[in-house]
């Protein structure tokens, strides 16, 4: 794929298809050590889930932290905390 101008990349079909992104998806791009990974934040044709058991099921093993704890990776996202004085 080529990226345009204005930074755009065309997803495949069959990707599109199998991770159910439509028309009003929004998608995320998250580099990593390997490159970068295309994230779904919310589908524009995905189905709601009928209850928490069904959802909790649709996203299992989809979310990669790269081994970082919780407070790692909210660092690695929002930056160090800047409003925290020296204890």
């Amino acid at each position: 794929m080529r990226v345009t101008e204005k930074g755009q990349v065309t997803i495949p079909k069959d990707i599109r298809d199998r991770l159910n992104i439509g028309p009003g998806s929004e998608v995320d791009f998250v580099a990593d050590d390997r490159g970068a990974r295309l994230i779904v934040v919310s589908g524009g044709k995905a189905q709601e889930p009928e209850d928490f058991e069904s959802w909790l099921k649709s996203v299992s093993g989809t979310f990669d932290t790269g081994g970082m704890t919780t407070d790692e990776y909210m660092e690695w996202l929002r930056g160090p905390r800047d409003d925290l004085g020296p204890r």
